[in-house]
């Protein structure tokens, strides 16, 4: 084993969605982001899927295509399909920022468990997360 660490950098995060390139554009809009890339599905695979990317600052956000696609629970059932992950999102304004977020597409989750932060699900049905 090597005593240095060698050089790693994060550059993405890939979201698993039963419609990438619909998401990509839900994300685009709600961050003010560019569609970076943008593939149809293959022959095989519905319409809806495919694969495309976002342009988030430092970090791409990839988003693919997902069969068997179930969306998550939150807050998490025992039993059920669960959130492994979610994005935190910075705001200035919490309020003005969900009001967008929900003329984005997004809907807000029925447990908020905290003033500061304001818990949204995606179209697909991701938690994500504002925050000031």
């Amino acid at each position: 084993m090597t005593s240095e660490r060698p050089f790693l950098q994060l550059t993405s995060i890939t979201i698993s969605c039963p419609a990438p390139r619909e998401l990509a554009g839900f994300y685009a809009r709600l961050l003010g982001a560019e569609v970076t890339a943008s593939e149809p599905a293959l022959p095989s695979e519905p319409e809806s899927a495919g694969w495309a990317q976002i342009a988030a600052g430092d970090l791409s956000v990839n988003f693919e295509y997902e069969q068997h696609w179930t969306a998550p629970v939150w807050p998490a059932v025992a039993g059920e399909q669960t959130a492994t992950q979610h994005l935190d999102i910075h705001v200035h304004d919490l309020s003005a920022a969900t009001e967008w977020a929900v003329a984005c597409g997004a809907s807000l989750a029925p447990v908020q468990p905290q003033d500061d932060v304001r818990v949204l699900f995606d179209p697909a049905g991701h938690p994500f997360c504002l925050f000031t």
